[in-house]
């Protein structure tokens, strides 16, 4: 009896351990098959990308050298950038540098004494209202920080002197201050004390024309040119530095400000710039992007090589700075929806076409393209490449083409056939 249920005993323990490895093996079977069939997506998102490169540009203008007699020490009337009209006042000579000085204390008093007065002048104070000049402070205020963010420094000088009249003001006819007069008395006794010891200069330098000044020349004045656009080599763009002239008679150059151009050397074997194409170019020295067109394109026999020409209109300080400086041309802005490079594939696709006389035939394109999942089926979709990424292309949208990937498709980056 003992023997019966010892077998007994052991086939259903034989029994139950078979069946528990059958189950084992089944639940690591539906594992593996589960993972080995899971695929991986990511869904068509849409993405910007700019199409930028950077190069070493040399800036072409109408410039003229301004000169003087040479000899005692310049004061500048103006700043670099600053327009000038014909008979302007560019420069003036003294015979040393404690001259100078005086010369430009007694045009900052001079200027302080002209607001003063306005800010005093009986007919200002009884137009004056609170509430309008308060108002008036405000949109100061607001044109002062727009002309600081578009560097008019020009302007924003017009506005500063403007708000100070206007707070000036303010605090008078709110009985804040009484009036000026003694800071008005203050300022006519230095400028007494000041005009005894000056001296008239010994030569004033002006603008013969309508331009914009700079307080320097580089010595390319008559090589990068307008007029020598085409004959600009590669050699020269090349070995183009800033430079500034050690020369004791320059005052500085006049440049024509209403249209100037800058050349740089690009390889354009892809033909990714062609003549009139629109660009925008953003420079180190400036905040600002500025809107140019292609010109003109050449090279020298090879297309690797070739000489870019852009032209703006757009002129402030910082474009007056260099000579050379390193810019970036930005030749496109792109929205499209964001592919991965891996997740690309292309494929045999019959395309229906027509000859000449309307009749309809098909061919075989190996067209681009990736796979999509769509509930649990594949679908394959084309895809319009209209931008290039290092690891990533942008695929133009078709609303329309159920044909091309569509926003939100999920893209099968890797899995199953």
């Amino acid at each position: 009896m003992r023997t019966n249920r010892s077998e007994g005993s052991f086939l259903v323990k034989f029994l139950r351990n078979t069946v528990l490895i059958l189950f084992l093996i089944i639940f690591i079977s539906i594992v593996w098959h589960f993972r080995k069939n899971t695929i991986d997506t990511v869904s068509a998102l849409t993405a910007e990308a700019v199409s930028s490169k950077e190069y070493k540009g040399v800036f072409v203008r109408t410039e003229e050298p301004v000169y003087y007699s040479g000899g005692g020490t310049l004061s500048y009337n103006v700043s670099d950038g600053s327009r000038l009209g014909n008979g302007s006042i560019i420069a003036k000579v003294y015979p040393n540098a404690e001259q100078v000085s005086i010369d430009r204390e007694i045009a900052k008093l001079t200027k302080d004494l002209e607001l003063l007065e306005e800010i005093q002048n009986p007919g200002t104070l009884d137009s004056a209202k609170a509430v309008t000049l308060s108002e008036g402070i405000e949109e100061d205020y607001r044109s002062l920080v727009y002309y600081r963010d578009m560097k008019d420094y020009s302007d924003m000088q017009n506005v500063m002197d403007d708000l100070l009249v206007k707070m000036s003001t303010y605090q008078i006819i709110t009985d804040e201050v009484a009036d000026f007069s003694l800071q008005t008395q203050q300022i006519k006794e230095k400028l007494a004390a000041l005009r005894q010891s000056s001296v008239p200069p010994v030569e004033e330098i002006k603008s013969q024309r309508s331009a914009y000044f700079v307080s320097y020349c580089d010595g390319y004045e008559g090589r990068f040119t307008e007029e020598n656009l085409g004959s600009l080599t590669i050699d020269e763009i090349e070995n183009a530095e800033d430079s500034k002239q050690e020369d004791g008679k320059i005052v500085g150059k006049l440049v024509d400000g209403y249209k100037w151009h800058l050349v740089v050397i690009a390889d354009n074997s892809k033909k990714e710039y062609a003549v009139g194409n629109r660009v925008r170019l953003r420079f180190e020295s400036s905040a600002d992007v500025y809107d140019a067109v292609i010109t003109d394109i050449r090279n020298e026999g090879q297309a690797s090589k070739s000489i870019v020409t852009l032209q703006c209109s757009q002129f402030n300080y910082d474009l007056v700075q260099h000579r050379t400086e390193n810019v970036e041309i930005i030749n496109g802005e792109f929205t499209g929806l964001k592919v991965s490079r891996e997740a690309i594939r292309f494929v045999d696709l019959e395309e229906k076409l027509y000859d000449d006389e309307g009749k309809e035939y098909e061919v075989t394109v190996n067209t681009k393209g990736v796979y999509i999942l769509k509930g649990e089926q594949v679908d394959f979709k084309k895809i319009d490449v209209i931008y290039e990424g290092s690891d990533y292309v942008l695929s133009a949208v078709h609303s329309g083409d159920t044909s091309y990937l569509s926003l939100y498709d999920d893209i099968i980056i890797e899995g199953v056939d």
